[in-house]
């Protein structure tokens, strides 16, 4: 079976476990976490250093990534939580050796 083309990605950075929370959706996740790791791109992560990956989807076409990063944003923050801990009941930072 063929690579797809493009992939996207939606994803659940925090601070802490249980900290803030960000939902983002790129088109390279791992040049996106690289960027939210340096603090290299103004705005929200950046002020709050919110750095690590605790969840994330992938999805072949854009429109479906968009879409879940709309309603995962719509969520309230009880199910967020309960989406990374279905996955990541720890917490763990799941890129923190991509970059080594």
């Amino acid at each position: 079976m063929l690579k797809p083309k493009h992939q996207y990605a939606v994803y659940i950075l925090t601070n802490k476990k249980n900290g803030t929370l960000y939902i983002g959706m790129t088109n390279n996740l791992e040049r996106r976490i690289f960027e939210h790791k340096n603090k290299s791109v103004e705005g929200f992560t950046k002020k709050y250093g919110v750095d690590k990956l605790v969840y994330f989807e992938v999805y072949q076409y854009v429109n479906d990534a968009i879409t879940r990063e709309k309603r995962l944003k719509s969520w309230n923050r009880q199910w967020k939580i309960d989406l990374i801990e279905e996955e990541n009941s720890n917490w763990k930072d799941l890129a923190y050796d991509w970059y080594d």
